[in-house]
């Protein structure tokens, strides 16, 4: 029987590492190889005596390909000679089909029809805009490329100068391009049996380097006992941003929950606001107790006899930006984000409010709960206990931190 896999991703690791001069072959065992050139770049192959012949089949490169890719390969290969097929031959005429076929899309063909197919699925338009805009920006390089031909260096080239720069944008970039060619595949622009080259886990994690670990910075957030001042300076600004953000701190609630939030979401009398699952994050319908305090902005704004979609902190009949309540911040020289006013409150409600459970505070926030019975707990909702910390942590933010020991 024949011997395989005898290199370990170690010792492949290693191999890689050193110089070599000339060409070096690698044996994995039954019919994998490695052939490491002296530039450094490194391919997969399989060989074997077919007939008599010596026959070869390239299985692509060392950074697109791992050890148990490769294995996998080899393994389709080995067993479509059992059966008695010609791999080696029906690899060379899809190859020479692929190349002289007109029609397999570049990367940017592909991208727009892709997204145009899908983008009835999409939340809103903004989403949908977001990501031409991405692609078409930061994908570029790969834009002329057939969408077949696209490689891991392909993919490296858009990833690179932005991957510690603009880490958010550069993750999301990734997994659009990784996205578009998993539809290519699917539709037959590129080979079944390819490895996608965006994949990051196992992959790119390995080429591109490891992203500094974010900190509070990322959403920079207030320290909970100088909130109270914060918003009393806030309260005193008559700009319909500062509203919104008053009512965004008071609700606990992200910037897109609340500027595209509408009168019918609002029950005054029961004192809550419905926030749409279109509109949530995890794509579950939330409902937020509203303090008197919340209420008490809403007031201020309340036209008489709204429409049900009319918006609440609409600037002539428009949405505010997603920028209005940063920018705000900066003009009073604050040094948090809108979002790290969530992180505020949940410092808040550890450290000034202990008495409130753990999975109310999660709750309130709208986070995600992996455990099961977290899960079950939460789908019972429990409006009421929040309505009483979302009560304390207005009054907190109104009287400082003796209101929120209230027991």
């Amino acid at each position: 029987m024949a011997v395989s896999n005898k290199l370990t991703a170690r010792q492949l690791k290693a191999e890689l590492a050193r110089s070599h001069p000339t060409p070096k072959i690698i044996s994995d065992g039954d019919g994998l190889y490695v052939r490491i050139r002296p530039d450094g770049n490194a391919s997969w192959f399989f060989a074997k005596k077919v007939d008599g012949r010596r026959r070869e089949m390239g299985l692509g490169s060392v950074t697109s390909i791992d050890i148990d890719l490769a294995r996998e390969l080899a393994g389709g290969v080995r067993k479509a000679i059992v059966q008695g097929r010609d791999p080696f031959a029906d690899k060379a005429a899809s190859k020479r089909e692929v190349k002289h076929s007109p029609k397999v899309p570049t990367f940017g063909e592909f991208a727009e029809d892709y997204i145009a197919s899908v983008e009835a699925g999409f939340r809103n338009a903004k989403h949908v805009a977001q990501w031409r805009s991405t692609l078409k920006t930061y994908a570029a390089p790969l834009s002329k490329v057939r969408v077949d031909e696209v490689t891991t260096d392909d993919v490296l080239k858009c990833l690179r100068p932005i991957w510690t720069t603009k880490p958010e944008t550069a993750s999301r970039v990734r997994g659009r391009i990784e996205k578009v060619l998993s539809a290519a595949k699917a539709n037959g622009h590129r080979p079944r049996e390819s490895f996608n080259v965006a994949t990051f886990r196992g992959h790119l994690d390995i080429l591109l380097p490891r992203k500094k670990t974010l900190s509070r910075g990322h959403h920079r957030a207030m320290a909970s006992k100088e909130a109270p001042a914060f918003m009393a300076k806030l309260r005193a600004r008559p700009a319909l941003a500062a509203r919104a953000l008053e009512f965004a701190i008071l609700t606990a609630g992200r910037t897109g929950e609340c500027i595209y939030a509408r009168w019918g979401e609002i029950d005054e009398e029961a004192a809550i606001w419905t926030v749409p699952a279109s509109r949530m994050k995890a794509g579950v319908e939330h409902r937020v107790p509203l303090s008197g305090a919340a209420l008490g902005v809403l007031a201020t704004l309340r036209p008489e006899n709204p429409t049900p979609d009319a918006l609440v902190f609409a600037s002539k009949g428009k949405p505010l930006s997603n920028m209005a309540l940063l920018a705000l911040l900066r003009r009073m020289d604050a040094d948090a984000t809108t979002h790290g006013f969530r992180s505020t409150f949940r410092d808040w409600a550890g450290e000034e409010a202990g008495h409130h459970s753990r999975e109310i505070v999660e709750m309130a926030l709208a986070h995600t709960i992996q455990n099961k019975a977290e899960a079950a707990y939460r789908r019972q909702t429990a409006v009421e206990r929040r309505r009483a910390l979302m009560a304390d942590w207005a009054d907190f933010l109104r009287e400082g931190a003796a209101s929120g020991r209230r027991k």
